[in-house]
């Protein structure tokens, strides 16, 4: 896999400064498709949702002619460019979790679900999930895809080799604090020398700002990145470097390093199992799954959405509850490791079953509590490109030997700039 789910995401961050946050998608309604038009159009991306579930849903909507588009290199921006000029707006489209708090000032470009039986539906989600495209007026813009659910991968025989607990329930336990992971990445290098802990100090900052309720802007519109949680974050983000457990992989070296046994562990998403499994499958039954350090943590998972040009909103609602029911996100976890919002699903055979790659773990076991309890954080639309300077400037700890302080004190100088110039106070 050349460009991962994972490294998409990290390059998604670090572009967000220069691409800018906020979605201007133009003025005017524009003309659309014609009231209640049986001809519709999706738009997705490759791997964004199943393709024998879309498939299906061409058979199963056999009123209406379902022309489904797999949209490829910018999504974004062609979504944009396709809302500017209306005409050109699909009638149903995906927006990438990444992007979805980008969207929500121009919410008047997409229709709210609540109003096509999205607000009847929406017990059966995960309300955290439901809540990141919501208008902070309580419009809904998009039905979830699928989620993120963080855990830690670990090498079992690796663990083995340095006297570390191998039984997942027992990693969970003695490896449930942030301290209690890095103590352990000290004997797992000891024991292994050419063994690391994480791939690099971003990705503990990534999962410690999902940990929390607050990320760089608050609901005020006000940056708060300077702030405690932040501070935080920052700090125990640095500890693996300062312990000489940091593989320090910031470049393509990861899928080797995977491979290698460089990496003893990583902390990820649930769909971050197909990366590990492509990238090294000679290393099948040698991985478990346990819980994250410090509690859930939630990246990526994404939505579909109905452009306010529809031809026939009620019809393309029908499209999409019928295309992320259950039963089918338990069929899109099988065919393209999109995990599901539905806690229904995880009951389902295809979440149940062990996983022969992880030894035959139940790994849903792990994910499922973990997808219920994330905490629910307000995300603003700039808040991407906030952050963008706290990663480059980890990175440079790692790569240059930057001192953290001064680190820390560029990163919250240059985020303060950026949430300037996007309109935050």
């Amino acid at each position: 896999m050349d460009l991962s789910r994972r490294r998409f995401l990290q390059a998604a961050v670090l572009t967000a400064a220069a691409a800018g946050a906020t979605a201007a998608c133009g003025g005017g309604s524009g003309a659309g498709g014609s009231k209640d038009s049986k001809n519709l159009s999706l738009w997705y991306w490759a791997g964004g949702l199943s393709d024998k579930v879309v498939a299906d849903a061409k058979k199963h909507f056999s009123d209406d002619t379902l022309k489904t588009s797999v949209v490829g290199g910018d999504f974004k921006t062609k979504l944009l460019t396709g809302l500017r000029s209306a005409q050109a707006a699909p009638d149903i489209t995906g927006i990438k979790g990444e992007d979805i708090a980008s969207f929500l000032p121009n919410a008047n470009r997409f229709v709210d679900l609540n109003t096509v039986g999205g607000g009847q539906l929406a017990p059966q989600y995960l309300s955290w999930k439901l809540k990141q495209a919501t208008t902070q007026d309580g419009k809904l813009i998009g039905f979830p895809i699928d989620i993120g659910p963080c855990a830690t991968f670990y090498r079992e025989d690796l663990f083995e080799k340095a006297g570390l607990p191998t039984d997942p329930a027992k990693v969970s336990a003695q490896l449930s604090t942030w301290d209690d992971y890095f103590a352990a990445g000290v004997e797992l290098h000891k024991a292994v020398p050419k063994t690391f802990l994480v791939n690099n100090i971003g990705s503990v900052f990534t999962m410690m700002v999902g940990q929390g309720t607050e990320r760089f802007i608050d609901k005020d519109n006000h940056f708060i990145g300077d702030q405690d949680h932040i501070r935080t974050a920052w700090t125990t983000a640095v500890k693996p470097y300062t312990l000489g457990i940091d593989a320090k992989i910031n470049d393509n070296t990861w899928n080797a390093a995977i491979g290698s046994g460089a990496l003893g562990t990583e902390i990820g998403a649930a769909w971050h199992a197909l990366d590990i499994s492509n990238a090294a499958p000679n290393t099948k039954g040698k991985w478990r799954v346990a819980n994250l350090p410090g509690g859930p943590s939630n990246l990526g998972g994404s939505f579909l959405a109905i452009p306010a040009t529809s031809g026939n909103p009620e019809e393309a609602f029908k499209i999409i509850s019928w295309i992320l029911s259950p039963e089918n996100q338990a069929r899109g976890f099988t065919d393209a490791a999109l995990f599901p919002t539905a806690p229904a699903a995880y009951k389902l055979p295809a979440l149940t079953g062990g996983d022969a790659f992880f030894g035959g773990q139940k790994t849903i076991e792990i994910f499922g509590p973990a997808a219920e309890k994330i905490p629910t954080a307000y995300e603003a639309p700039a808040d991407a490109a906030v952050a963008a300077p706290f990663y480059s400037e980890l990175t440079s700890i790692e790569a240059k030997g930057k001192d953290p302080d001064e680190a820390w004190k560029d990163a919250v100088s240059q985020a303060k700039q950026i949430a300037q110039r996007q309109g935050v106070k």
